[in-house]
């Protein structure tokens, strides 16, 4: 028997699942009391007590989107929920088990933990302008008492694992962990710092089990059970319905209510139709719900399933994130815009699609490659989005043309060159071979003279320094002819070189005579 709970420090209410043989006991403290069963909280034990599971991409909004947003909205008093672009991270099902906690606490940890998770690696502690932090979590007072306040609601939040059965008391053999969902917060200057617990970052970075947690969305609700609803069910939305929840359990989810909260005409008037009805108005997601009584013959209501439909828009707007991010990275890297133009094109956002961005960035590329950009290229991009500027079918025509062009002619220079080359390549190794051949004749006519008894030499010595080859050779060297003597040639490695390509045309001559 696996037990499994979420508490705080007053009174308990338990369930349990049978997926084990070792009893453990998974709890989520937060500032008020309540527990609930988690699934797969042996796996998660594990994870704690033991090993962090791998960690992998953090799957969030980019850091340069996010800020982004952040600059172009605050200035102008912007909430983070009036965003025209998505916002948010992969949360861990896990984290949906969080209850009893009050709005402001709950988007503080939304906050925390989108930082987290859109870091690329871990860290020991996040630094982040307090501004920014504040617009993440939809906080518009300037009251840091307050803020203090809702940073120790949200400390007061705590993960605990046991195996000590609930019957007993423990004993020094059993396991229990506690971790706080987040550690230590400071403000300071203008800034602040926070860390998260090194075994909770990877269940926040790389979650098995998630969800897309929009801050656009989340900071948007009102209304605690809203919130506290909305939270519950989103791991449910794929499968259209959440399984049948004990009322009872349900009225813990947002905190304390009021006594008329356990009368189910007056929790359904007050609290459940309100929060519904805010649902469907700011989420993505459509919501119904069906209710059951304890029994065919109980009147009373005791149990509530949620029907629910995500609406036609939430996929479109997670799957443009991506592209979002895409060009926010060309806006920013290759053009430079300013945080006036960004401003200006979030005005604009309904009309300035991500069809027509793209569109104006072509056609910005396309002039600038024709040189026809002389100044700004993001103040030419800006123009271009304006008046709705593009590369007409004719110009991309033209531009094929000139390209298959520009190509044919490449083409046909690199066959002339490559020909060129061929050529040279073939006259120099001709010319080797004639400089190889002419080294060895001169060899053979060296090796020639120097067997020669000393009467050959003497006449061949005479017939070359007399000879017109011979007599050009030592004017240069400028030696007389009549004196130099055999000594001189021999020890002059030019002279020797034509004395011996003499004797060896007299040996030719000399053959072919014969």
């Amino acid at each position: 028997m696996v037990r499994f709970c979420v508490s705080n420090r007053g009174m308990d209410h338990e369930m349990a699942t049978s997926e084990a043989v070792l009893m453990v006991r998974f709890c989520v403290l937060t500032a008020h009391h309540c527990m609930l069963t988690v699934p797969g909280a042996k796996k998660w034990m594990k994870n704690m007590a033991t090993d962090n599971p791998e960690e992998g991409k953090s799957k969030a909004t980019s850091r340069q989107m996010a800020l982004a947003l952040f600059e172009d909205m605050f200035d102008q008093g912007l909430r983070i929920n009036e965003a025209n672009r998505e916002i948010g991270y992969q949360r861990n099902d896990f984290f949906t088990e969080i209850v009893n906690m009050g709005l402001p606490a709950r988007r503080f940890l939304d906050a925390a933990y989108f930082i987290v998770a859109q870091e690329p690696e871990q860290r020991d502690q996040y630094d982040v302008e307090l501004n920014y932090f504040k617009w993440l979590m939809r906080y518009d007072s300037r009251n840091l008492k307050h803020l203090r306040t809702i940073a120790d609601e949200a400390q007061n939040a705590k993960v605990r694992v046991t195996n000590t059965p609930a019957d007993r008391d423990p004993n020094e053999d059993d396991l229990w962990v506690q971790v706080q969902l987040i550690g230590m917060v400071g403000f300071h200057r203008g800034r602040m710092r926070f860390d998260v617990h090194p075994r909770l970052v990877p269940h926040i970075r790389d979650p098995q089990k998630s969800h897309w947690l929009s801050l656009r969305i989340s900071t948007a609700f009102t209304r605690s059970l809203a919130r506290a609803i909305y939270d519950k069910v989103l791991p449910n939305v794929p499968a259209g319905r959440t399984d049948w929840i004990q009322l009872e359990e349900m009225r813990n989810w947002p905190g304390k209510m009021g006594a008329n909260a356990a009368i189910f005409k007056y929790f359904k008037r007050d609290w459940l139709e309100p929060a519904v009805r805010e649902i469907n108005e700011v989420s993505d997601v459509e919501m119904s719900y069906e209710t059951r009584t304890a029994s065919t013959t109980s009147k009373k209501i005791d149990r509530i399933r949620f029907l629910l439909k995500r609406k036609d828009t939430a996929d479109a707007v997670l799957a443009s994130l991506a592209d979002a991010s895409h060009l926010y990275k060309i806006l920013t890297d290759e053009f430079g815009l300013s945080t006036k133009q960004f401003s200006e094109i979030s005005e604009n956002r309904e009309l300035w699609t991500d069809e027509r961005i793209q569109q104006a960035v072509e056609y910005t590329r396309f002039r600038i490659k024709r040189g026809q950009v002389k100044k700004s290229p993001a103040g030419y991009l800006m123009r271009a989005l304006r008046d709705n500027w593009k590369i007409s079918d004719a110009e991309r025509t033209m531009v094929d043309v000139q390209a298959k062009l520009l190509a044919d002619e490449a083409q046909e220079q690199a066959v002339k060159t490559e020909t060129r080359k061929t050529v040279a390549n073939s006259i120099a190794t001709r010319e080797e071979e004639v400089r190889a051949r002419m080294n060895e004749d001169s060899r053979k006519g060296r090796d020639h003279f120097s067997a020669s008894d000393a009467k050959t030499r003497k006449e061949l010595m005479h017939a070359w320094t007399t000879s017109r080859e011979g007599k050009l050779m030592l004017r240069r060297m400028k030696l007389e002819p009549s004196t130099v003597t055999e000594d001189a040639i021999l020890a002059n490695t030019e002279l020797v070189w034509y004395l011996g390509q003499f004797v060896f045309g007299r040996m030719n001559a000399a053959r072919a005579a014969a």
